[in-house]
């Protein structure tokens, strides 16, 4: 048996979320619930803007302040450690945060995530100025603070996820979701792009790329203090439960194709992780590019999710099902992933660089694919989810995403240094997701 979620049938009973703002409690019209989905989009949009700006520079920030004696796999291995502790905290508190939003409500977490943002990308702003000698290990240290704190507070992406899913019918489910990946594809553009300038701008200034992030975290948390309505309806029934309960996490795998739609995405994630924390390094080995122009690979990037999910998969969900979107979006992966791989190893046997356009190609089919699928799958288990526990589903679909993205840089960043061809992530990538064409094949539309 299959629940759908819809604002409407939200049944009240006599357990009522801590009061917050009364003067942001409820949406009494569709008007209010578009002004959310436009303010969640633009909060969201800002946030990642941060993101993109510190993403591309983590890697290469890392290698620079690791002692130069140390061995390819133990530099790999410290990369990995500092690029997953986002995911790791991820991991832990978006389920934490999705049930918490299911008692108290969906703004108070969302705003305490941009707080958060604030202070731990300042904390990464100045861990980048401590490159001396004596100062490297206290500055990894402190990267590493940084980057746990920045995933507890990214971790209210699945309170988000979350508001769409109050604001939507289930009929225009995947359409909402897919605003949540047009605004980080968007974020993801547009933040490298910033990156770009400060180093253009302030190139004797280290800190610059994390004092801008901290920056446009502030804005997004002043306009979600300003603006941003509370979307969980007054008296929805949401029973107690424990901060971390791992029966939780069982329930929600058992549910019928729920589970597997986890497991899909779980996989998927993985394979896409794997190659995007080496991305940095790929360009560098490859094609011997400096931060500047690898903030522009990273644009290109988030142009192509950008495109993809607020142009095209909001146009094909008008007429193509979920399922058949989801299926589209992993042989896309595979066939973009298995490029990149060629392009590593066709880097191996020449002195000159491959095709660029070989390149771009292969790393758009690949970004096109995961844009497809992540929308179709959080549709498709919000709507096959029990709509009082909507929170708490998605923040433990998001935290096994956040686990597939501890996972993949981890074994990535691993294996990336070993060999004279640096492919083994790629192809373990592309295998991964032959499986999950696989699996899509066991879920059926419902």
């Amino acid at each position: 048996m299959t629940i759908e979620s819809t604002p409407e049938n939200l049944t009240p009973s006599s357990t009522t979320p801590a009061d917050a703002d009364a003067s942001h409690r409820a949406l009494p019209d569709a008007d209010a619930a578009r002004l959310a989905l436009l303010i969640v989009f633009l909060v969201v949009f800002i946030d990642l803007l941060g993101f993109g700006i510190v993403l591309p520079l983590l890697p290469r920030y890392v290698d620079e302040l690791l002692p130069n004696d140390w061995a390819d796999l133990a530099r790999g291995l410290a990369i990995a450690v500092l690029y997953s502790s986002f995911s790791a905290m991820q991991f832990v508190f978006a389920p934490i945060w999705g049930r918490v939003s299911d008692r108290v409500g969906r703004r108070p977490i969302l705003l305490i995530g941009l707080a958060g943002s604030v202070v731990f990308y300042a904390l990464f702003a100045y861990a980048s100025t401590l490159t001396g000698e004596g100062e490297r290990m206290w500055g990894l240290g402190l990267m590493l603070v940084s980057r746990v704190g920045a995933g507890i507070a990214g971790a209210t992406i699945a309170t988000a996820q979350a508001i769409i899913a109050d604001c939507t019918t289930p009929e225009k489910r995947s359409r909402g979701m897919a605003l949540i990946g047009a605004a980080f594809g968007i974020g993801f553009a547009f933040g490298p792009l910033l990156a770009y300038a400060t180093l253009v701008w302030f190139a004797d200034a280290p800190a610059a790329p994390g004092l801008a992030a901290s920056l446009l975290s502030l804005l997004a948390l002043l306009l979600g203090l300003r603006l941003l309505p509370e979307t969980l309806r007054p008296g929805t029934a949401t029973p107690h439960r424990s901060w971390l309960n791992l029966r939780s996490l069982s329930e929600t795998l058992n549910m019928p194709t729920v589970g597997l739609l986890v497991l899909t995405f779980f996989l998927a994630t993985f394979a896409f992780a794997n190659f995007e924390g080496t991305l940095s390094l790929l360009t560098k080995r490859v094609y011997d590019y400096n931060n500047r122009n690898n903030f522009l690979i990273f644009s290109y990037v988030g142009f192509s999710l950008g495109f993809a999910n607020g142009f095209l998969y909001r146009r094909l969900s008008k007429t193509w099902s979920e399922e058949t979107l989801m299926k589209v979006g992993v042989f896309q992966m595979l066939l973009g992933i298995a490029g990149l791989g060629a392009v590593a190893s066709l880097a191996s046997r020449s002195d000159t660089p491959p095709s660029l356009t070989l390149f771009l190609l292969a790393l758009a089919l690949a970004v096109f694919g995961f844009a497809f699928l992540t929308p179709s799958i959080q549709s498709l288990i919000s709507r096959r989810s029990d709509p009082h526990r909507q929170g708490e589903v998605l923040g433990v679909n998001q935290s096994f995403s956040a686990l597939a993205r501890i996972l993949g840089p981890a074994l990535g960043l691993t294996l990336f240094p070993i060999g004279d061809t640096p492919m083994l992530p790629y192809l373990i990538a592309a295998v991964l997701l032959g499986v999950v064409l696989f699996l899509t094949t066991k879920i059926r539309r419902v």
